[in-house]
């Protein structure tokens, strides 16, 4: 019995396991080995090579390609284009598929459009990264990077709205009405 939906132009390999209501658009190609959640959006020409996991209702948009070593947890969000390596130094005539590294991407995180992520790093949980940002190193959960190289710039709610921090080092989503807290540079939520 198929549990989700891929549009007739996908390919689909067997032994890949793939959750309920996940949905898989044009062109893309959902490889043997991997792991796709429930209610998961895969969008048009992507790429889900073996071995990778992507958690429950993760979203990933047109032309991405998730190769080996990488691992999404829930609610991420792949931005256009966007880019993983899973090599850190690449040659053709060199075969270095034992050499692929691992990389994290965390609950609720999300990466803009034409970003990279160098392989090897993780990326925290609710952390914001811009359109086009290179990411050559860990991310904290809940911040906010953008540039090339990405450096972080601030920090953002789980709504994904910048948190201005008192002299407390208390701050409030404006949407949501959640509290957060900067300790020692971690930012926490409050409960």
């Amino acid at each position: 019995m198929i549990k989700y939906t891929a549009h007739s132009t996908a390919i689909v390999d067997d032994k890949s396991e793939i959750g309920a209501g996940t949905t898989i658009w044009h062109f893309s190609h959902i490889m043997a080995e991997c792991k796709i959640g429930e209610r998961c959006n895969i969008g048009q020409n992507v790429v889900v090579s073996p071995f990778v996991v992507l958690g429950n209702n993760v979203k990933v948009q047109n032309n991405v390609s998730i190769y080996t070593g990488v691992i999404c947890e829930d609610d991420v969000f792949l931005g256009p284009s966007m880019v993983f390596t899973n090599i850190l130094n690449p040659r053709s005539a060199i075969i270095r598929r034992d050499e692929y590294l691992k990389t994290v991407v965390r609950k609720g995180a999300s990466i803009g459009a034409n970003a990279t992520i160098i392989c090897g790093n993780e990326i925290g949980e609710y952390a914001m990264i811009g359109a086009g940002a290179v990411i050559t190193k860990a991310v904290k959960p809940y911040a906010l990077v953008y540039g090339n190289p990405a450096q972080q710039m601030g920090w953002v709610s789980e709504y994904g709205h910048t948190l201005n921090f008192d002299k407390s080092g208390a701050a409030t989503c404006w949407e949501s009405g959640e509290k957060y807290e900067l300790k020692n540079n971690h930012v926490s939520k409050i409960n």
